[in-house]
Parts: structure tokens; sequence; C-alpha cells
């Protein structure tokens, strides 16, 4: 079975709705799972539940179908999701444009390699889409291109 993830903050935002809609709507195009995450930081943990991410997505883009809610607890945002994407072996990610800004720097950290976009279709051997906060994605569903042929947004004022 195919598996789309989709990592958004808590509460969600308007820019997370937007990527939770088209997340769903990728979901349901391919007849997949949904993964909903949320990361909880140790150092700054709200204590959200999954039913507490459950009815927050409810509230903010409807009841969502196949959908399965993860809050993981981590010291990295990014980090997290990463691991969560592998554990899971995600087919689909669907990102913010802004987490996409944000993973760019991490890996910048990690490696002197500037191709973060090879590195992260290499390591997550998935199709990674990101969605702006107007709804407009990047990526295959975007553009039409070849799986795993999906850039990232650069890093903007988004």
């Amino acid at each position: 079975m195919t598996l789309v993830v989709v990592p958004v903050r808590f509460p969600p935002s308007s820019h997370s709705a937007a990527t939770l809609r088209e997340a769903a709507r990728i979901a349901e195009e391919r007849g997949a799972d949904l993964t909903i995450l949320h990361v909880d930081l140790y150092q700054r943990s709200g204590g959200v539940s999954r039913s507490d991410l459950k009815r927050a997505v409810e509230e903010r883009i409807g009841r969502v179908d196949r959908a399965r809610y993860v809050v993981r607890r981590g010291f990295l945002v990014e980090e997290t999701i990463l691991e969560e994407i592998v554990a899971e072996g995600a087919d689909v990610v669907v990102i913010g444009s802004k987490q996409a800004g944000r993973w760019r720097r991490m890996v910048q950290k990690l490696l002197s390699d500037p191709d973060i976009d090879s590195f992260l279709r290499g390591e997550l051997d998935c199709t990674v889409i990101t969605v702006g906060a107007d709804g407009e994605t990047t990526g295959e569903e975007a553009d039409g291109g070849d799986e795993g042929d999906v850039p990232l947004p650069n890093d903007g004022d988004d």
C-alpha cells in the first residue's frame, strides 16, 4: 500500500492547512494511507496527544479518510521527521515550503555537498512535494516530472 506522510505544526497554521489539504488530495488520488505527523519537541513539550492532533486537524480542514495521526517527541523537528519517513517507508512526503527551507539548512550543516535535492531524493527514496501557503505545489504533482526528480524550492521568504 502506498503511504503519504505530511508533517504539521500544532495547532495547524493556515500554511499547515494548505499542506494538509494537498496531502489528503494526493492520498485520495493514489488510494494511499496518510500519516499526519507532529513533532513535539522535548525542550518545548506541549504534551500534544494523537487525539489533540486529530481534533485540531479536523477542526481546520474537516475529516480526513484513511489517516493515521502520529505525535513523535524529539530534539530536532527535521531529524525526527526524517526518522519517521524512513521508519514508515513513505512513498510520498508532502511538506510546506517553510519546512523545506529548514530541511535545506539542516542538510547544508551536515554535508559539504550543496546538492541537497539529490541528497534528499537518494536518502529518502520517495517523492517530496512542497506546498506553498497558497496551496501551490512544487514537485511531481505540480509539473508532471519524472518520479524522484522533484526539486525543493529555494529557501526564500515564505
